[in-house]
């Protein structure tokens, strides 16, 4: 195996067309085709599935291609480091559900090493998106959640990707809405107290099965409903049509006011908050100081 051949593969992988990367890699097809059969034969893996509409990848090639990726970059470290003698910043991503108290230790951590030698990404995005960047390693770690209705699947999926959850802590349901919404003033809100409010959720596109939802209770007959695809906007519903949302009660005033509050929901139902990251493989000195201050948020939980 070379990094010639995993330079190919990765390029394949991006293009999705053998013709495509082999005029990116100035080189003819059946050279490309050839490199990629020795290179299918050395491992016993077959990485591509050929047709006439493209490439697809297989099961096993998305494996491979983020071991590909992650030594090419080492790869590439090391080479600007002890050939060109260049300084090169160390990376560090992470991918969440939409939770402000992830971002907050995301900003905690990236303050402490400094942005002058680091290269930060943090991908707040869709529930399958989350596992994936991970499981394809363009992030380190994953944050999200598990419950009892979505537990099962959730597990099946993430060992399926080769990762491993590891809980941070437990924490009851509330519900998150404007401080001027009417239900604001309760101690304790119903299931039947909402329903002449319209539920924000956030939008999960094609990959759209139940226990990928961000919100708990996600079969439930909503009488209003809202999907939305970002926070902020998510914020200005809950502003301008009395929304809510269902979510841990961690409050991150810092991040997004003073306007909003968090009210118990009468259940019994807990989230488990945790990340997802590869398996067997250590976390970096970044990783494990996101962790630490997400460990922190354990205190706000009641």
């Amino acid at each position: 195996m070379t990094l010639q051949q995993l330079r190919y593969a990765i390029c394949i992988a991006n293009q999705k067309s053998m013709n495509k990367a082999a005029a990116e890699l100035f080189i003819t097809q059946p050279s490309l085709s050839s490199t990629i059969r020795d290179l299918e034969e050395e491992i016993g893996l077959q990485l591509f599935l050929r047709s006439n509409r493209g490439i697809v990848i297989t099961p096993e090639g998305e494996e491979f291609l983020g071991y590909a990726r992650q030594m090419l970059e080492q790869y590439r470290q090391m080479e600007e480091r002890f050939v060109k003698k260049e300084k090169f910043k160390k990376k560090f991503s992470v991918s969440m559900q939409h939770y402000t108290f992830a971002v907050q230790a995301f900003i905690h951590m990236a303050r402490e090493f400094g942005m002058d030698d680091y290269e930060f990404a943090v991908h707040e995005t869709r529930t399958y998106d989350v596992i994936e960047y991970v499981k394809n390693q363009k992030s380190e770690l994953g944050i999200l959640y598990l419950n009892e209705f979505n537990q099962k699947s959730m597990e099946k999926l993430i060992h399926d990707s080769d990762l491993e959850f590891t809980e941070l802590f437990q924490c009851k349901i509330y519900v998150y809405l404007w401080k001027g919404n009417p239900l604001a003033r309760k101690e304790l809100i119903e299931f039947e107290d909402l329903k002449n409010y319209p539920c924000l959720s956030f939008e999960q596109g094609t990959n759209n099965a139940f226990y990928l939802a961000e919100e708990v209770f996600s079969t439930y007959e909503y009488k209003q409903i809202i999907k939305a695809d970002d926070r902020a906007t998510l914020l200005n519903l809950m502003v301008g049509l009395n929304g809510y949302t269902l979510c841990s009660g961690i409050i991150c005033e810092d991040l997004n006011g003073d306007e909003y509050c968090a009210i118990p929901l009468n259940t019994s139902d807990r989230m488990r908050i945790g990340y997802i990251k590869k398996k067997k493989m250590p976390l970096s000195i970044l990783g494990e100081k996101y962790i630490a201050e997400l460990k922190k948020f354990e205190k706000q939980v009641l």
